[in-house]
């Protein structure tokens, strides 16, 4: 299927030229929605107004070139390369997208997140064009990671042998008021009115600041966007021409193309009602031959009032409470106030960000574990995620193109993430705190949709909702992996007693006939309930109780930690007699057909998904070790499909055609359901990674790697945007699973209220380089056997926090950081 060098290959990260219309690289940052930039370099998908936008775009909004060799005629384009078909739209591109002006030949994206790169192409321009472009991102600094803007580089090198004028113009539609359409694509701004595009100079930078004089700030559309440059060579025009038709991009066109300066028209009224205008601010420089020039833009957006629900429908109904605002806007006043930080702290922020990217792309793991670890990334910092100004963190699962999907930071899904945690532990235990001190009830159950925060209760088919075993079990856990990741004491004790309670929940509801296996109606993350004994539920049960005792033990619990050590023994054991079928786990049910949408004897890819976050959390085995790896090998032998031409799928479809994946559940030895469980038969992202990463702790590393690179094919740019896996929404929360294949391939094992870490690579242990983090700090491994002595030369080294007095586990050593 793949060759040992496919698999294990560390070369660059992908690139992705203009004709991979799917590849889109989102800028912005957790809690502030995004702006993406395409493999064109086209600014699309808006999605800052506090709700998703995918395929959104911004009339009149793009950065344009205009270079001027000596003694030749100038050349003007619009940094973006050519348009991709088809070209069958019913009255045509219309003037405001810019589709009749000139463009670059050529173009090519890569990304490496947070940090993106657009390289231009074309033979008549006398110059090289790159755009570098990221927002701030540094694990540990929330606030530093949450700022909404970004900046935007272009680096210009003259190519010739005679000096280049060259003027970079960046022009922007002001959407305050919100933007619409009719039916033949002209503007339709029904609440726009007073909107004003101020030309403002603050120290070293200076900008247009794009604004209304007519929204109040407590408006749900108020708002504004900054573009600000730290070049001291300006030209500006505040407001494209107000004329009829299609003067407008006339008139900007002409003046540009015409000395590559903008004149002002010098408009001093608010834009008229049902109208808005368009900004540009460019940058002038002459570049003497080889020579390179960067053109420094930062774009920064600003709107701070939010729906202060999930939804329309779920969402506070008390007048004067309907709205809240975005974390943001606690720590800005403005969009202006943004970019000014940014221009002001773009030393540090740019070198903070940097080291994080280095120290994760200069890892020696294969090139596509660091592509899908580092891709998934995108889904904290978008619109799957918003923060509230009380700083609480909230997500849904996914989203739909313009609107948040699965309310509630469901725990069944939030299960398979990783990522938050160990890159923003304080977010993660943010969502722990709420979930076991709000969404609790006083026997135990606890709601797996959080939506009290905004007064309304979580209904299920009209009914009060069940408990989720699954997220329920699992969130026990992940209380457990956030202590264990920051050694924060005191938020285990500030939890302890909910945890208790849930943990206690558990037999009484689920366990019917007293021997601690669930085998009772046990809703899940597949949206059904199953019945009867099965090992999606009863292992993650195993993980709790383990969880459970090892907290207990710590904080001198010792009766509770034996309650739940004797608990956990007696329940592997029956369980294990339950369920094993000789090479995996399986459902027992005497009629598998008495209820709908059950497994049975199938073989399901979730099945050690309990085991595989114990080892991800330093838990250990909850079933014999040789049936553990038997049963996840069985997983990989029978769910993975080397190709879906002739796979039959009633549900929903995500792979296809000649592609490679995961299945969720096969029925290798037949006795498949009349009606099995309604997702069966898909490929979802975040259950590949997970098995991937279990199949990597048990040492099966090329099957973990060749799901890895199967994932990350079907996500080429053309089929699928590599920076956004789907499911149930764009950029669905349980993708980021994939974290995991970084901390089993690192063999990395932590504790922090020990003080400890551990390194045991998996692979290249003779020259291996790797990223890790916990709550304290994050930094990079590395070791390189000695070829003389055999002896291992270890590095571990701290580039952001505090890890005085930790000690360090590798290559047989101990050392003190």
């Amino acid at each position: 299927m793949y060759t040992k060098e496919e698999l294990y290959k560390t070369t660059a990260q992908r690139t992705y030229p203009g004709e991979a219309k799917e590849a889109a690289f989102l800028l912005g940052g957790i809690g502030t929605g995004n702006i993406s930039i395409g493999s064109r370099g086209e600014f699309r998908d808006w999605e800052i107004f506090n709700r998703p936008g995918k395929g959104s775009m911004m009339p009149n909004t793009y950065f344009s070139i205009w270079a001027k060799q000596e003694g030749a005629e100038p050349v003007a384009k619009v940094l973006e390369s050519r348009l991709n078909p088809p070209h069958s739209i019913s009255h045509g591109y219309h003037p405001i997208t810019g589709a009749g002006l000139p463009r670059m030949e050529k173009s090519t994206l890569r990304g490496e997140y947070p940090i993106m790169w657009v390289d231009f192409e074309d033979r008549e321009l006398p110059i090289e064009v790159t755009l570098e472009a990221f927002t701030p991102f540094i694990p540990l600094n929330v606030d530093d990671s949450s700022i909404p803007g970004a900046y935007l580089t272009y680096w210009v090198t003259n190519t010739s042998d005679l000096p280049v004028d060259v003027t970079i113009a960046g022009s922007l539609m002001n959407p305050v008021g919100g933007v619409n359409f009719d039916r033949f694509g002209n503007l339709d701004l029904k609440n726009t009115e007073g909107n004003v595009n101020e030309l403002r100079q603050e120290g070293e930078y200076a900008g247009l600041l794009f604004g209304s004089s007519k929204l109040a700030p407590q408006d749900e559309h108020y708002g504004n966007l900054a573009l600000v440059t730290t070049n001291k060579k300006l030209t500006h025009k505040r407001a494209w021409l107000r004329g009829a038709w299609y003067d407008f991009l006339q008139e900007y066109w002409d003046d540009f193309t015409e000395d590559g300066l903008l004149n002002d028209l010098g408009y001093e009224t608010p834009s008229e009602k049902n109208k808005t205008d368009t900004g540009s601010l460019g940058v002038y420089e002459t570049l003497a031959p080889g020579e390179t020039k960067e053109f420094v833009f930062i774009l920064s957006w600003y709107f701070p009032n939010r729906l202060n629900g999930w939804s329309e429908n779920v969402c506070v109904k008390e007048e004067g409470r309907q709205l809240t605002q975005n974390y943001y806007a606690a720590k800005f006043e403005s969009s202006w106030a943004a970019a000014s930080y940014l221009v002001s702290n773009r030393a540090r922020l740019e070198r903070e960000t940097k080291l994080f990217h280095n120290a994760l792309f200069s890892s020696t793991l294969p090139e596509h574990v660091i592509d899908a670890v580092s891709s998934n990334i995108t889904v904290l910092r978008s619109t799957t995620c918003f923060r509230l100004i009380n700083g609480l963190f909230l997500g849904y699962e996914g989203c739909f193109d313009e609107a948040g999907c699965c309310d509630g930071t469901c725990t069944h899904v939030w299960n398979y993430a990783q990522t938050l945690a160990f890159l923003f532990p304080e977010l993660e235990q943010n969502m722990r705190q709420n979930e076991f001190l709000e969404e609790v009830q006083e026997d135990g159950k606890m709601e797996f949709r959080s939506l009290k925060m905004f007064d309304a209760k979580w209904i299920w088919h009209g009914q009060s909702a069940p408990a989720a075993a699954d997220g329920q079990m699992g969130t026990i856990m992940r209380a457990y992996r956030e202590w264990k990741l920051t050694g924060d004491d005191a938020f285990l004790r500030k939890l302890w007693p909910s945890i208790k309670k849930t943990l206690n929940y558990a037999p009484i509801h689920w366990d019917t006939d007293g021997d601690l296996v669930f085998d009772g109606v046990q809703h899940n993350t597949y949206d059904i309930e199953f019945y009867g004994p099965n090992p999606l539920t009863g292992i993650f049960f195993l993980g709790a109780l383990r969880a459970g005792q090892e907290m207990a033990a710590y904080l001198g619990e010792d009766e509770v930690a034996r309650k739940y050590g004797e608990a956990f023994e007696a329940s592997s054991k029956r369980l294990d007699e339950l369920l094993w079928n000789g090479e995996y786990y399986v459902q027992r049910l005497e009629n598998v057909n008495a209820y709908k949408y059950q497994h049975g004897i199938g073989c399901l890819s979730d099945q050690m998904l309990g085991q595989q976050l114990a080892h991800l959390y330093g838990l250990g085995y909850l079933l014999p070790k040789e049936r553990v790896k038997s049963a996840i090998h069985a997983v990989y032998k029978h769910n993975f499909k080397t190709d879906f031409s002739n796979h039959v799928n009633c549900q929903r479809t995500y792979a296809l055609n000649d592609e490679k994946g995961l299945l969720l559940c096969s029925w290798p030895s037949g006795g498949r359901p009349k009606l099995p469980f309604v997702y069966s038969d898909e490929v979802w992202t975040g259950i590949e990674y997970h098995v991937a990463t279990h199949l990597i702790y048990e040492g099966l590393i090329d099957e973990g790697l060749t799901i890895v690179k199967a994932v990350r094919e079907r996500h080429d740019g053309y089929r699928r945007n590599p920076w956004n896996e789907v499911e149930c929404g764009h950029h669905y929360a349980r993708s980021m699973s994939s974290w995991g294949l970084l901390i089993a391939l690192s063999g990395f094992e932590f504790d922090m209220s020990r003080g400890e870490m551990k390194f045991a690579p998996v692979i290249n242990q003779e020259d291996y380089t790797g990223f890790w983090s916990t709550g304290r700090a994050w930094g990079t491994y590395s070791q390189k056997q000695n070829a003389q002595s055999g002896e291992y030369d270890i590095e571990v080294k701290v580039l952001y926090g505090e890890t005085s007095g930790l000690k360090v586990h590798a290559c047989g050593k101990e050392f003190m950081l």
